[in-house]
């Protein structure tokens, strides 16, 4: 028996394969297959686009995959989610789907798009927002290059965007939020129900969440004299709770924490004033809770 595994194609392709990696599988793509090859004998893989993700996932052609939940929604997918893989930064952050219009544009709201073009690869979402508050407009699916529709090609867009740069970029402006949306594995409903399928399913969440959990941050360890311990603990961050164990030395203990990265190059020159010795920095590949 394998698992058949959808990797998305496209933008979060790199982001997948490295954190797959981190969670301890190696898969290797190549330009000239959508096969790609894991070192796990019980999963078979397949580059699939996010987009189409979901369907193929619920038609069984999947067992499941890694997609958005924006296209889950859009194709009105029965799959069961099987995690949320968000972290604040690189490819698995939230993102928005916003309504969005010309800088000089009389549209305050979404009930003032009635009767108007919207133009959005996000085809079925947008009309289901727009049902939400009774309103009637045209909306066209957008093959890409979604920002410079308005005004000529279009009254508004629903595009996605992270900061929006591009948006003001365009000189667009957003009116409300249609959606937030994240990666998540995602899988078919006879997959789920099977044992060993969701034994697999199951044990590759927690890898994958503790790859996540891993990124940003780094282990360190430093050996102080017990009088400096209270300093030493002092320079660290509050809320951290350090391992801290005996050396063969009975003067000397071994300090052992978990720290964002970005904070360890002004906390180390720190702990050295402090007293501490021996300070070693590692890279995390997961911390599982």
């Amino acid at each position: 028996m394998k698992l058949k595994l959808g990797i998305p194609k496209g933008s979060l392709e790199n982001a997948t394969v490295d954190l797959f990696r981190k969670a301890g599988f190696n898969i290797t793509t190549s330009s000239r297959s959508y096969f790609p090859a894991i070192d796990d004998p019980d999963i078979e893989c397949m580059l699939i686009r996010a987009q189409e993700m979901a369907r193929y996932v619920e038609d069984g052609v999947l067992d499941a995959g890694l997609t958005g939940r924006d296209w889950v929604l859009e194709n009105d997918a029965d799959v069961v989610t099987i995690a949320d893989l968000i972290y604040a930064k690189q490819s698995f952050g939230k993102v928005r789907w916003v309504l969005a219009v010309p800088e000089a544009s009389p549209v305050q709201n979404v009930k003032d798009l009635q009767g108007k073009i919207i133009a959005t690869e996000l085809v079925g979402a947008t009309k289901r927002y727009l049902a939400q508050f009774g309103v009637t407009a045209r909306v066209e699916f957008s093959w890409g290059a979604t920002e410079v529709k308005p005004p000529e090609l279009a009254d508004a867009i629903v595009e996605v965007t992270e900061t929006g740069s591009s948006l003001r970029a365009n000189k667009l402006r957003i009116v409300e939020t249609v959606m937030e949306s994240n990666t998540q594995l995602v899988a078919n409903k006879d997959a789920w129900a099977d044992s060993w399928k969701r034994q697999k399913l199951e044990d590759m969440k927690m890898l994958l969440e503790g790859a996540i959990s891993a990124l940003g941050k780094v282990g360190l360890m430093l050996n102080v004299h017990k009088d400096n311990l209270a300093a030493v603990l002092g320079a660290l961050p509050a809320l951290k709770n350090p391992t801290i164990s005996h050396l063969s030395d009975g003067e000397w203990l071994a300090v052992n924490t978990i720290l964002d990265e970005s904070t360890v190059r002004t906390i180390i020159p720190r702990l050295k004033q402090a007293g501490a010795q021996g300070i070693v920095e590692y890279p995390l590949n997961k911390i599982v809770m």
